[in-house]
């Protein structure tokens, strides 16, 4: 496996675990963020457990668990392609880089896990 997508995928896991405790704990930046592109409060377990679920593939697909990572960076790719949509259908732009960021690390593990792999 090249270092870049060992590289790539761990920083994938780490900000995606960190950012499903923060949704979990309810952290108030989660909060003030979800309220103002208009996700309920009541949903942030949910896309904690998302974000958890796809940290975990990720982590599964490195330990050589067969289409568990590509299929984890897959579904994180849609996911923060949903983040992205709602922050612009919100017209919330000024912290819209932090869900771009994530969704950037995934197609990052997305594409190196594909092309390694095959």
């Amino acid at each position: 496996m090249p270092a870049i997508h060992l590289t790539v995928t761990v920083v994938t896991i780490i900000a995606n675990a960190a950012i499903a405790v923060a949704d979990f704990s309810r952290a108030p930046f989660v909060l003030a963020n979800s309220a103002e592109v208009g996700v309920p409060p009541g949903s942030l377990p949910l896309l904690g457990a998302l974000k958890a679920a796809g940290a975990a593939g990720l982590l599964l697909g490195l330990l050589g668990v067969p289409v568990v990572g590509p299929a984890a960076a897959a579904g994180l790719v849609l996911f923060f392609v949903g983040a992205v949509a709602a922050h612009l259908r919100a017209r919330v732009f000024h912290n819209i880089a932090f869900p771009a960021a994530y969704l950037l690390l995934a197609v990052a593990a997305l594409t190196l896990a594909v092309t390694t792999t095959t």
